[in-house]
């Protein structure tokens, strides 16, 4: 199983985009454990986000600001002499894309094409890494997805990720960027506080002995990746990005199989050793696709990853850093 290169990152000078949110927080952790020199975009200060908490700031340089703000891109990149980036700045949140979608579009698409045609006028990154997501391919009928699958995003979040996800790969063609895109699942792990997002609410819910309230009828189907896996999906592409010439490539991330939303839920009330706790099914949800799960073969064949952790074994991680964060046990 491939593991990052700490001699790649030793003194790497990286960019990171959203580096306070769940990955964001994961990869600033890895780089700054390998010793590279890591400055991190925040828009927001998150007392409570991983990032703070660990006390990671105080290893690395950390510029208030937002992401759409292509000035503040090329100065970021000329002042502190960028080598790598790591694109992670996102509006996540599907029910907020509903509620605010010039919001979700400005985030996503408009800081995509602002860091990159940045990354083009400032012109010395070697390799350039953003964030898609298995949400960019949208509904189809024949699933798994593969990176051949057509991006056929049409609800406001999955369709600012088909955009973010083809601008990302246009600066490759066009411009001979060294671009590269992941499209992973549904993230999980330590540190994610979005509890509008099904294990984080759930285990809240859980942790607290509340009744678990689910937006779906609970059929849904999704794929999901611990966050590690994820920190190691990222750092490996870029690692081979100028070694195997990727620029331009997509790579799915995940787990390789679908798991049900009551799957999910029984699986955090077995993780928390509180099976008794009471579940409800709203059957409201609104702007989700009913199944998507991926193929990850070619993150196998051509980088060598292949995921750590089981769903289960990721939950073990992080159920009990949701009961510390909580004060619950």
């Amino acid at each position: 199983m491939r593991e990052p290169n700490p001699v790649f990152w030793r003194g790497r000078r990286i960019f990171v985009t959203g580096a306070s949110g769940l990955l964001g927080s994961h990869v600033v952790q890895e780089l700054v454990s390998m010793g590279a020199e890591v400055t991190a975009l925040m828009r927001d200060m998150v007392p409570r986000s991983l990032l703070v908490r660990s006390g990671l700031l105080s290893s690395v340089n950390t510029v208030r600001g937002a992401i759409t703000d292509g000035q503040l891109m090329q100065r970021i990149l000329v002042e502190y002499q960028i080598q790598s980036v790591f694109h992670l700045a996102a509006q996540t949140q599907v029910t907020y894309a509903l509620a605010d979608p010039i919001e979700t579009f400005d985030v996503n698409i408009a800081g995509t094409y602002q860091l990159m045609d940045a990354c083009r006028l400032y012109g010395d990154c070697t390799e350039i890494v953003a964030a898609s997501s298995d949400k960019a391919y949208g509904q189809q009928k024949d699933l798994p997805y593969t990176e051949c699958s057509p991006l056929l995003g049409s609800y406001i979040y999955d369709a600012s990720k088909t955009c973010t996800d083809i601008l990302t790969r246009s600066y490759a063609t066009s411009f001979g960027l060294p671009t590269a895109v992941t499209r992973l699942a549904n993230l999980f792990g330590p540190g994610d506080l979005n509890f509008d997002r099904i294990v984080p609410g759930t285990s809240r819910s859980v942790l607290r002995q509340e009744p678990i309230m689910i937006r779906s009828d609970g059929t849904p189907q999704r794929e999901y990746i611990y966050v590690g896996d994820g920190v190691r999906a990222y750092l490996i592409v870029a690692e081979d990005i100028q070694a195997k010439g990727l620029a331009g490539q997509a790579f799915n991330f995940g787990l390789g199989y679908p798991i049900t939303v009551l799957e999910v839920v029984d699986a955090i009330k077995q993780a928390a050793a509180k099976p008794e706790v009471p579940v409800e099914l709203l059957g409201q949800a609104r702007g989700e696709i009913d199944a998507q799960w991926m193929d990850s073969s070619r993150a196998r064949e051509q980088l060598g990853w292949e995921p750590r952790w089981t769903f289960a074994q990721g939950l073990e991680q992080t159920i009990p850093w949701y009961a510390e964060y909580l004060k619950v046990g």
